[in-house]
């Protein structure tokens, strides 16, 4: 590891829904800085350790930990308070509402005074100036704050999405799936923004089954197979084809030459 900082871990997570066991001793790191792509078959137990570490799950045995310090989530809201944000395959955008109010859903900006506060009046102006300056910084370019979510594009609504974790985010932002339903350009505008997301210093989960994009994108790959971490790869120097054989487990990781492992 040397002198890498770890942002979050993972040791032992077991995670059983009955006869089925989703996570068998799960190992998970997550760096400072870097983007982790998170791979696996279906019944791997990627999307079982991811809502472990976002707080959807609790995990029967095993633990995690944030920047060292052993945490227990109960829900995803004690995760959204330690700064983790995830955002889902199912973006939960409201689609007739403005893209503003969309970043501070949830999280209303409450204009100050007594009674603003006691009627819960929700400043919009200082919300549309914060929404432009976390787009602007980002890069995202979209005209109009105040055009409803659903006048995008799938891949503008992406972006969106991911904004809004990374504007929240404290620690760690997580994406399942974020290019799935893209095509080609759209799917590039998402990678680019999760690219500045990483550059301002926030690690980033992707969970990604495009292949190309995750070896495009990410700096390090989480093999998931069987419930656990089969091994951790480097895309620059493992081919597509050994990292799919060891996820299909047609190679072992023992198998793989000592500069391909990460």
């Amino acid at each position: 590891m040397g002198t890498h900082t770890l942002v979050m871990e993972a040791r032992g997570l077991v995670k059983r829904y009955g006869q089925v066991t989703a996570l068998d001793g799960a190992d998970f790191e997550l760096r400072a800085g870097e983007i982790l792509a998170v791979i696996g078959d279906n019944g791997a137990g990627k999307s079982s350790l991811i809502k472990a570490l976002s707080g959807a799950t609790i995990p029967d045995e095993g633990e995690i930990k944030l920047d060292g310090k052993v945490i227990h989530f109960k829900s995803p809201a004690d995760a959204r308070r330690e700064g983790i944000e995830t955002v889902y395959q199912d973006l939960a955008v409201a689609p007739a509402m403005s893209i503003s109010e969309n970043l501070f859903l949830g999280r209303e900006i409450i204009k100050t005074g007594f009674i603003s506060k006691l009627l819960r009046i929700i400043d919009k102006r200082q919300m549309l100036e914060q929404s432009v300056a976390r787009m602007n910084d980002l890069k995202v370019g979209i005209r109009s704050m105040t055009q409803a979510v659903e006048t995008l594009s799938g891949g503008q609504r992406q972006c969106v999405a991911v904004s809004r974790a990374a504007a929240f985010a404290q620690h760690v932002v997580i994406l399942d799936e974020p290019t799935a339903a893209l095509g080609v350009k759209e799917g590039n505008m998402v990678l680019e923004l999760i690219r500045r997301v990483r550059d301002k210093g926030l690690p980033v989960i992707l969970i990604s089954h495009n292949m190309p994009h995750v070896f495009e994108i990410a700096d390090r790959i989480h093999v998931a197979r069987l419930g656990k971490r089969a091994c951790i790869v480097n895309p620059k120097t493992i081919s597509m084809s050994d990292t799919v054989a060891v996820m299909t487990g047609a190679k072992r990781a023992d198998e793989l030459p000592a500069d391909c492992l990460a």
